[in-house]
């Protein structure tokens, strides 16, 4: 099986690539599980050394529309793409001309590509939570489901629910196989921050866990939905396997969510490092930023990933023990036991 990832440097796209190397083969759809001979890695960033290092890994480097264009990506027999690559919701706010290049441009050469490799490949679209939003003086019905009809309120939700649909229609063109995927904020991130609005869902752990300080711009009872990085890639890589009577409609699913609010999280930090911990924290709200989360739903059901044997994330002081146990260099606070 060869296995294109865009946006394969990034976290989640390394961390994918690793999950499925370490598999060693993949159950495409419900068929016979397949030995993985290549993941072609898509960035712009080169990726980490380890994945470098191994033989089964390829990286092609630049611009995805450019990768496209030049036929580099997706390579003749590519069986299985997972979408990732993005430009993330805050650069797509400040950056229209951005975002359409990165996520509505990038996406619809992407599936045309797919589409002329003749081979009905599985294209698996990372969607997101932004897809979904409160209309001014409207707001969104609680819980939202899987099937709550799509209202985003930001340039990035809009170009995401433009994705799922352009994926729906090349499915039921027969195309492609699609899937898209809707991925909660992924908390604990590790590394540096990015340009997403929820950027500071991990910055709020991460940065403290390290000795820093880190800025908390929306108020504690503020509502989200989270998932830890290794519910996202189980989701992900879940989407892949299943048949397409098990998948069911064409339309975008809700990975599994963990509610909780900003405050709760906090109390998480102060439980596994202490005061040492949130003294660290900067309560200062950011209008910009507030006025992005607060169309943001934070009562996600997620049915269909149920139904694919996909849960949750019990609790979030597990989420930031993990993170933890994973990334034991980048923690300088004394932890509690």
């Amino acid at each position: 099986m060869n296995i294109l990832i865009t946006g394969g440097s990034g976290f989640v796209g390394a961390r994918l690539a690793r999950t499925l190397l370490a598999q060693g083969s993949l159950a495409l759809r419900g068929a016979a599980a397949r030995k993985i001979e290549s993941i072609t890695l898509a960035d712009r960033a080169p990726p980490p050394d380890d994945l470098a290092r191994d033989p089964r890994v390829k990286f092609v480097g630049g611009d995805l529309t450019e990768q496209i264009a030049e036929k580099k990506v997706p390579a003749a027999g590519t069986d299985l793409v997972f979408h990732l690559a993005a430009a993330v919701s805050g650069e797509c706010e400040a950056n229209f001309d951005l975002g359409m290049h990165s996520n509505f441009d990038a996406t619809r050469m992407l599936l045309d590509a797919c589409r002329a490799l003749g081979n009905q490949p599985t294209v698996v679209f990372s969607s997101s939570l932004a897809v979904f939003g409160n209309l001014p003086g409207q707001p969104l019905p609680e819980p939202i489901r899987d099937f709550t009809l799509p209202t985003p309120q930001s340039s990035y939700g809009i170009q995401k629910f433009i994705g799922e649909q352009l994926v729906a229609d090349c499915t039921r063109k027969g195309f492609i196989h699609g899937r898209s995927v809707r991925l909660m904020t992924v908390s604990v991130r590790p590394g540096r921050p990015n340009g997403a609005a929820s950027s500071f869902l991990s910055g709020m752990i991460r940065e403290p866990l390290a000795g820093q300080k880190a800025q908390v711009p929306v108020a504690a009872e503020t509502s989200v939905a989270l998932a830890s990085p290794a519910r996202t890639i189980e989701g992900i890589i879940r989407a892949a396997q299943a048949t397409d009577a098990e998948w069911g409609p064409l339309t975008g699913m809700n990975l599994p969510a963990l509610r909780t609010t900003v405050g709760d999280m906090a109390a998480a930090l102060e439980t596994v490092a202490g005061k040492a911990g949130t003294d660290l924290l900067d309560w200062t709200l950011d209008p910009a930023i507030v006025r992005l989360v607060k169309t943001w739903p934070g009562d996600v059901m997620f049915e269909r990933a149920r139904g694919l044997g996909l849960q949750p994330d019990t609790d979030y002081v597990s989420v930031v023990r993990d993170y933890i146990r994973e990334n034991p260099q980048a923690v300088k606070l004394a932890i509690r036991s």
